[in-house]
């Protein structure tokens, strides 16, 4: 009897190198901009979902291909499995970060008065967008999910830490889009060097009835649901400027 290839061990090695193709692409295409960037994302995320396709179709191609079987195509089978693997621990990578957070893009140092963004709303990305706090919804699962997060209290004026915060808002490559001394308020927007997602962010300085300052901010993903806590991770660092 001939031997016969082993269907899964083909459609492994086809599939890992589509999904590869995905993965790059997606990649390449958003971070120059070629397509927009939550274009190239989904390509890219399609991608590692279809390696971890590729990786089940090559096990059962090995499984198939095995000494005894009359099967060939293990080869194939075994570049299936490499190229799933790969991407499977790649997603593994990109997940873990955001495993336990909750899927807001939208966190403040103060749920019950956030900080409004006006300047942001006047972008043309963002025209058309409600960009108001969406409320009890997401503070719920911010003070699960980032208990430890408030406001900041400086026992310097609003108007020294306003400079300060300014400073160290250019220091971590925020790009200004308002500022409004007399106000104790400035807007940023700060954009990824892959895939070029922007996040805006308002930051809010009032005096704390003492001499001090008490700082807020607000900082809001213009896409997707989830943020795997880069707005957060962007607050602490404003934060770790001032302490």
């Amino acid at each position: 009897m001939p031997e016969r290839r082993a269907a899964s061990a083909t459609a492994s090695e086809l599939l890992g190198i589509l999904a590869l193709l995905a993965v790059v692409g997606g990649a390449v295409a958003g971070t120059f901009e070629w397509v927009p960037g939550f274009i190239g994302f989904r390509i890219f995320g399609a991608g590692l979902l279809l390696g971890v396709l590729t990786l089940l179709l090559g096990l059962i191609g090995l499984l198939r291909t095995r000494s005894g079987s009359g099967r060939l195509g293990r080869g194939r089978a075994v570049a299936g499995c490499l190229i799933g693997g790969a991407l499977f621990v790649l997603l593994l990578v990109l997940a873990a970060p955001g495993r336990n957070l909750p899927a807001i893009n939208d966190i403040t140092t103060d749920v019950e008065d956030p900080p409004a963004l006006v300047a942001a709303a006047e972008h043309a990305a963002n025209r058309g967008r409600d960009l108001s706090y969406p409320g009890e919804s997401f503070a719920a699962q911010q003070r699960q999910g980032y208990p430890d997060l408030g406001p900041l209290r400086r026992d310097v004026p609003v108007a020294q830490t306003f400079d300060d915060a300014i400073a160290a808002a250019e220091k971590l490559g925020w790009t200004l889009v308002e500022r409004d001394r007399a106000a104790g308020r400035f807007e940023a927007y700060e954009e990824t060097s892959f895939f070029h997602f922007v996040d805006d962010v308002a930051v809010r300085i009032r005096p704390d009835g003492s001499g001090g300052s008490v700082v807020d901010v607000r900082s809001k993903s213009r896409d997707g649901k989830g943020d795997l806590g880069a707005n957060a991770a962007r607050i602490r660092a404003l934060f770790a400027e001032l302490d």
